[in-house]
């Protein structure tokens, strides 16, 4: 007799409270943007060091820290994560940020004087974008990188902020998203996105790729057009249609996913690698020789992932599976309620609509 595979209980998932990536306890997000530049940065800040991995399957990438967040390390814990917009030199930012935790007196202690914060970065490419970038030798982003962390809060807002301030998103206006999952009465899993990728989030007619994902918060579509919610996205074209080729080598989508689960370096490692295909459902093409796409996953521990250890591999499956459909879902809120900045037009300049949740 073939025994029946095992069937997960139907939960309807629905947006945390504040469908932010904060809806995770303990998480605070600051940002800093620079309007003449036309660049941020944006900085999570766990209320004590948290577990973190990272994936980086992009063909174009700028990071810090990776090497320190493999499993095998010394230091299996980070406090704080940056996005920063600005290139290598948006670098910078997570070097204001470790100077002022360590003024603080937080990070990695080693015996010295000052401890040592461990910050991992990721940055993405906005210098193309028309802002003003003679900055010389003295680049903004080690000052906007304290500016965003001294800033930082449970509450924020999407769009043109920090890391997303001037991101471009195919030929649309980029911009930084967050979402969260909650399952029951358990938020799960949280997103935060800037999204600055070569490829289009949407297809001819302006339906997002990451429809499918869309969850209703305080009763109105979270992203996206009602008239177009039930409408399959056209795949017909070629891939590149909406892409922003003209400026080929200007991308990345770059974020951070947070959960509450008590998850070890290489579990954290299997649920961020699961996360990129969020990525996959929200941009087209993704993972391009031009995109540094990057995804970090932190993990506060405030949470059993499972009851034992037999269950942890299915309930990392789980997590790994809510991750992504959230990262697809914070990709499109990004562009949904991103404004115009220059001659880039917004989601809402082409297709209409206003946005809600």
């Amino acid at each position: 007799m073939t025994e029946k595979p095992q069937t997960r209980q139907a939960s309807k998932l629905t947006p945390g409270p504040s469908n932010l990536i904060t809806d995770i306890a303990g998480l605070k997000v600051g940002h800093a943007s620079h309007e003449g530049a036309r660049t941020g940065v944006s900085v999570i800040v766990p209320d004590k060091p948290a577990v973190v991995s990272v994936c980086v399957p992009g063909g174009g990438p700028g990071t810090r820290e990776t090497d320190a967040l493999q499993p095998g390390t010394l230091v299996d814990k980070a406090d704080a994560i940056v996005l920063s917009g600005g290139s290598v030199y948006g670098l910078d930012a997570a070097s204001g940020v470790t100077a002022a935790m360590g003024a603080q007196g937080r990070g990695f202690p080693t015996g010295a004087p000052v401890p040592s914060p461990i910050v991992p970065a990721a940055i993405l490419f906005d210098v193309a974008n028309g802002g003003d970038k003679a900055w010389g030798e003295t680049p903004p982003y080690a000052d906007l990188g304290r500016a965003a962390y001294h800033a930082a809060e449970v509450d924020f807002d999407l769009g043109n902020q920090g890391a997303g301030y001037g991101a471009i998103a195919g030929q649309l206006k980029g911009g930084l998203g967050s979402a969260s999952t909650q399952v029951g009465d358990s938020v799960k899993v949280g997103a935060l996105i800037a999204a600055n990728p070569l490829g289009s989030l949407v297809d001819a007619a302006g339906r997002f790729w990451a429809q499918p994902q869309a969850l209703h918060h305080d009763g109105d579509l979270e992203f996206g057009l009602p008239a177009l919610a039930e409408q399959p996205c056209d795949a017909s074209g070629h891939p590149f249609v909406g892409s922003k080729l003209a400026a080929a080598l200007g991308n990345t989508s770059i974020g951070v996913v947070a959960v509450a689960a008590d998850l070890t370096v290489a579990e954290a490692k299997r649920v961020a690698i699961m996360a990129q295909d969020g990525l996959a459902r929200a941009v087209r093409p993704i993972h391009t020789p031009f995109d540094g796409d990057c995804l970090f996953v932190l993990a506060t521990g405030a949470e059993k992932l499972a009851a034992n250890e037999a269950e942890r591999p299915m309930a990392l499956a789980e997590l790994g599976a809510l991750a992504a459909d959230c990262v697809a879902r914070a990709s499109a809120r990004a562009i949904w309620h991103a404004r115009p900045l220059g001659d880039v037009l917004a989601y809402r300049d082409c297709f209409g609509g206003a946005a809600k949740g």
